[in-house]
């Protein structure tokens, strides 16, 4: 069994928008929480202020852990199409929040894109299960 441990980020504004990266890697494309997998010897918090950068281009602080959520994906389920067997994710998410930096687009990543949505907007969009369980720990 595969194992991917990943960190991601709630960010909210001042205008109770959340900040979201459209994810294109796998087979289908979905907007998701900025965030990725930690590379090796990385702590979590580091991991996630990294990836909210790449995909963002926005500095971060962390203000908490809203949880884990653990998931086994069974390998005909998973997006990688020379996946062997299934995969374990481990996903630490955190609540955070914008210090610098400014909005760009990611460019030769996972994704292609990121945008601020109202919570009303974020939900009606094509997004991937992690949103919609980080959404519930942070109580949007």
């Amino acid at each position: 069994m595969d194992m991917r441990v990943a960190a991601y980020a709630v960010v909210t504004d001042v205008d109770d928008r959340v900040l979201l990266a459209h994810w294109i890697e796998g087979r289908r494309a979905a907007w998701t929480l900025p965030g990725g997998g930690l590379e090796e010897g990385e702590e979590p918090e580091h991991a996630v202020r990294r990836e909210v950068r790449e995909e963002t281009g926005f500095r971060v602080v962390v203000d908490e852990l809203l949880g884990i959520h653990s998931r086994v994906i069974p390998a005909e389920s998973r997006l990688s199409h020379d996946a062997q067997g299934p995969l374990h994710a481990l996903r630490i998410v955190y609540r955070a929040h914008v210090v610098g930096g400014r909005l760009r687009n990611e460019v030769d990543g996972s994704t292609d894109r990121a945008e601020w949505f109202s919570l009303h907007a974020a939900r009606r969009l094509r997004r991937v299960q992690l949103v919609d369980i980080a959404f519930r720990m942070a109580r949007l």
